[in-house]
């Protein structure tokens, strides 16, 4: 499956919601009935946050390395395997066996910060007795479980090379085998060519297409050859800037107006010298050293790296916030005492988003290719630290600082603040939940007591986990849409609320997300499509809605108006989420308009549901649970419309005329329907 604007189904993407109430009765019947007023004039109208809604990115299972930054090479610096030699190479391997090489580690590269680089002594030669095999020998990486290559599309190819005699080195793509050849060039070089580090850069243009394919570095020649910083990536890229298109994609098509990253847990590692360390990410490539991130367990070249996150937010059109590390981890703190050296890398950190290009750290930004400042407004401090030893000092210490040095940024506690006042200033609070279907669906009314005084929740964090979520249930996305539906209501003190996006099929340590993707295929998982249907609610208008029922089945729902700026239509979307397993039988009364302010035609209603709740999308069945679109044929100010159980509702009532308050600046993303 695609993303928002799959050719599959219909979407009409501007969810401009409306107040919420939850009612309950009692007396089940086996087709419920209820009424919703919906009251749209002028005087109920409230705006919707312009930020309601954006992405949390982190780096995990493998959303970054092997997700949306498009390197296809694992490992490519050799550094994995530690800083001592000899150190384990893994992905990569060897082609060939004893008698032909021999694969080592040692720490020559020209690299300062990440010395080690691979030695392979060739024992083979062109001819004679201990002739190489056809194919030469030499090593090969096999990428992220595998390199997807496409027939027609160009690779490029950079790598660093070093050796005391001639070379005749072949970079090519193949099979996993290494049987199907898709593509290849050869580096051909004298001994005093390459007697010291030098770099060489390929094209490859693939002649065939294969998902599980391999990187193959080879050669006939008897020598000894030092390789380092091998990379390959593709040509065509989302907006030129490395990130894998149809993945970004899907994030692009959720309109998210605020992109949060790297982390979560990423920030803070389980040690300190682990940590997200900005300075260490920026840069070229080939100089960054890469950490060992020990929360997930993995290895990252940090290629997406601090300028990465803030390019790729910049290209999604939203804005940055930048979570980053306070001196605390998950189990080692800096005491407030010696903290300022940490709120000195935050200070620098800014500087680099948005100084000036002659200021220290902007000139480096400037130099990698962006003079111009990022937009960045936000930052976190620290993530989930609240309630540890130092966090209260080390946050007033970066408070502070940051405060004194940029006024305009908004900085956001890890103290929840939606039950309590916060005993420490603050622009805004973090809120994240993870929990049951029923508990998240139960929180759409958490914040209708939280004071209007005060920092705005951030809700940075949120989703159905356990087994309620499966692998992307439609019973975790219909829990979620409630919950969403409640942050709309509350956008008075809701700055924004983020969904937590990609999953790698492969090392899956988190479950679930949003985007399920290996290397050539993704899908989004019900959640995904319940955000799609939210992602045109930030800066809508929000109306009055109030559900009368007769029973205790769990409903929720919500009106808004939106206007599609390509044709200036405006529309009053209905939203209800049904999380019973009762059919209801909803009569929609809508007040405060013109009469026949609502079009005979053009009127839709988007249904998102299955037989069963527990159902998810997968690699066969991509499409099992996406939004479906049917034409409404009795749009009115007064109309009956059945809501299925376990489903999520969208009605895009066609406004005639103008009196409805009209929000713009938004664009709807409109597909054919099924």
């Amino acid at each position: 499956m695609g993303s928002c604007k799959s050719p599959h189904i219909v979407l009409l993407l501007y969810v401009l919601l409306c107040s919420v109430y939850r009612c309950f009765a009692i007396g089940v019947d086996a087709n419920q009935t209820a009424n919703l007023l919906i009251d749209a004039s002028q005087a109920s109208a409230r705006p919707i946050s312009d930020t309601l809604f954006g992405i949390f990115f982190e780096e995990i299972n493998h959303a970054g390395a092997g997700g949306v930054w498009a390197e296809l090479v694992s490992n490519r610096g050799f550094e994995a395997g530690g800083p001592n030699t000899p150190s384990n190479i893994d992905p990569w391997a060897i082609i060939g066996n004893e008698s032909f090489l021999i694969v080592s580690t040692d720490r020559s590269s020209c690299f300062d910060r990440n010395k080690v680089a691979l030695r392979m002594e060739v024992l083979c030669d062109t001819q004679g007795a201990n002739s190489c095999p056809a194919g030469g020998v030499g090593i090969y990486n096999p990428g992220f479980w595998g390199m997807n290559i496409e027939k027609g599309k160009t690779y490029n190819a950079v790598l660093y090379v070093r050796s005391s005699g001639s070379i005749n080195v072949s970079v090519s793509l193949t099979g996993s085998d290494g049987l199907q050849k898709l593509a290849a060039a050869n580096i051909i070089a004298s001994g005093s060519e390459v007697s010291n580090w030098t770099k060489f850069e390929v094209q490859l243009e693939a002649q065939g297409t294969n998902p599980n394919s391999r990187l193959q570095l080879t050669t006939t020649s008897k020598g000894v050859i030092w390789f380092d910083q091998v990379s390959a990536i593709p040509l065509d890229t989302y907006k030129g800037h490395g990130f894998r298109k149809d993945l970004v994609q899907m994030l692009a098509d959720l309109k998210p107006r605020f992109f949060r990253f790297p982390g979560g847990c990423f920030v803070e590692g389980e040690w300190l010298r682990n940590a997200f360390r900005w300075k260490e990410t920026i840069g070229p490539w080939e100089e960054r050293p890469g950490h060992f991130g020990d929360v997930w367990k993995y290895w990252t070249d940090d290629g997406l790296g601090y300028f990465e996150f803030l390019q790729l937010s910049e290209d999604l059109g939203s804005l940055p916030i930048w979570v980053f590390n306070n001196g605390i981890s998950h189990n080692d703190q800096v005491d407030t005492s010696s903290v300022l050296p940490f709120v000195q890398e935050a200070l620098d950190g800014i500087e680099f988003a948005r100084g000036s290009p002659n200021s220290t750290w902007g000139s480096l930004r400037a130099a990698m290719g962006h003079p111009e400042p990022f937009d960045l407004r936000y930052v976190a401090i620290g993530n989930e630290d609240c309630g540890k030893k130092n966090y209260r000092g080390n946050y007033l210490k970066f408070f502070s600082a940051i405060r004194n040095a940029y006024p305009d940024i908004k900085m956001i506690s890890n103290c929840d603040g939606s039950s309590r006042q916060l005993d420490h200033p603050a622009d805004m609070y973090d809120f994240h939940i993870y929990t049951s279907a029923s508990n998240l669906f139960s929180m759409a009314n958490h914040f209708d007591h939280t004071s209007r005084n005060g920092p705005k929740a951030f809700v940075s964090e949120y989703a159905v986990t356990g087994k309620d979520a499966g692998r992307g249930s439609l019973l975790a996305a219909l829990a979620e849409a409630g919950f969403l539906i409640g942050l709309e209501k509350n956008s008075d003190i809701v700055e924004s609320g983020h969904l937590r996006p990609p999953l790698r099929q492969h090392d899956r340590r988190w479950n679930p997300d949003a985007i399920v993707f290996d290397s050539s295929q993704l899908y989004g998982t019900p959640s995904y499509w319940v955000q799609c249907l939210f992602n045109e609610s930030s800066g809508a208008t929000l109306y009055n809605s109030t559900l009368q029922m007769n029973s205790s089945t769990p409903l929720l729902a919500s009106a808004i108006s939106w206007q599609n700026s390509e044709n200036e239509n405006t529309y009053l979307r209905i939203k209800v989420v049904n999380l019973g397993t009762d059919t209801v039988n909803l009569k929609v009364f809508v007040d405060g308009l013109d009469p026949n302010s609502i079009s005979l035609s053009g009127s839709t209603k988007t249904v998102l549901t299955s037989n069963n709740q527990m159902d998810e999308n997968s690699f066969n069945e991509p499409t099992k649970v996406i939004p479906k679109q049917s034409l409404l044929e009795s749009a009115s100010e007064e109309m009956e419309v059945v809501i299925s159980p376990r489903s999520f509702t969208s009605i895009d009532l066609l406004m005639e005329s103008s009196d409805i308050i009209r929000t713009t600046g938004a664009d709807s993303v409109s597909v054919s329907s099924i």
